[in-house]
């Protein structure tokens, strides 16, 4: 059985491609720690690419009533992600990568990996279950 072709299994997989880039990027950051200029970087959240490309995909909500909530509004905007990084000082040569965040992103990469390959195991035990191979 080719489990590409089911939807969770291309989303898990999507996923753990997402995890392995951000681990790339991740590491370059900690790498070039005491590169005189350099800026960290990060990739976009998995959830935003996942939402910006099924947008497109998606019926637009329609008021009906004057008393339903408009949907044109959308929902509030969560709170920048670089918040966190003003926080701590640039160095004097310029350079903004703060290891301690970089290891906190790392940590939460490696948790986001490990989930998804938790999911992949228990969904495929699911249908080999249901197929009668355990």
């Amino acid at each position: 059985m080719d489990f590409s072709q089911l939807a969770l299994f291309r989303l898990v997989g999507q996923r753990l491609d997402y995890v392995s880039q951000r681990q790339a990027v991740l590491s370059e950051n900690v790498a070039n720690a005491d590169t005189p200029g350099y800026r960290p970087n990060d990739l976009e959240p998995f959830a935003e690419q996942v939402n910006r490309l099924s947008r497109s995909h998606r019926l637009p909500m329609a008021r009906t009533h004057p008393g339903h909530i408009d949907a044109a509004a959308g929902r509030p905007e969560p709170a920048e992600a670089g918040a966190m990084r003003d926080a701590y000082e640039v160095s004097p040569a310029g350079n903004e990568v703060v290891l301690e965040q970089q290891m906190i992103a790392v940590t939460q990469n490696a948790m986001d990996h490990q989930l998804a390959l938790n999911l992949y195991r228990k969904q495929a035990g699911l249908i080999r279950m249901a197929i009668g191979r355990n």
